[in-house]
């Protein structure tokens, strides 16, 4: 995993939009992928959400096997800056979080909010319903990745959303 980058604006995927990345090859999620290699945005986790990622890779559903495994991990870990605790916890003081139906997702919305991300990225429904309540707070937005655009990141220049 690479160092952070404070200058470039931050972007948090769920495990879901990370399987269409580095598993499938999902071309809706090129540009995502693309924005990522370049430099334009930096995706950040930490601790729980990479732990997520590495149990999910073993889903039998999934048409991966052990060989291929190593490829994906550090596909992620390339491309997607780990965070400590201490830059990617909500404290006390923060800004409320709206509460996700899923509690699983949560730890994505502490990790927007605590990360200063812009953006988190999901397919998950019960986090995107939550996207009117935290723009309206001024904290980021939750798009479908296919939803998302470069164009979004150039528009928002250094201040972001916030």
């Amino acid at each position: 995993m690479t160092r952070v980058d404070h200058s470039v604006p931050r972007i948090v995927l769920d495990t879901n939009v990370c399987l269409d990345l580095f598993v499938f090859g999902d071309s809706l999620c090129s540009h995502v992928l693309a924005a990522l290699r370049s430099g334009a945005v930096q995706a950040v986790t930490r601790d729980d959400c990479r732990e997520e990622w590495h149990r999910v890779l073993h889903y039998p559903q999934l048409p991966i096997d052990d060989r291929q495994r190593p490829a994906f991990r550090d596909a992620f870990d390339t491309l997607i800056q780990w965070l400590p605790p201490e830059l990617s916890t909500v404290g006390e003081d923060d800004t409320p979080l709206p509460r996700c139906a899923d509690p699983d997702d949560q730890k994505f919305l502490e990790l927007a909010l605590a990360s200063g991300a812009r953006w988190l990225l999901s397919k998950d429904n019960e986090l995107l319903k939550l996207d009117r309540r935290t723009r309206s707070a001024g904290l980021f937005a939750i798009r479908l990745p296919q939803l998302w655009s470069i164009a979004e990141v150039r528009s928002h220049g250094a201040s972001g959303p916030r």
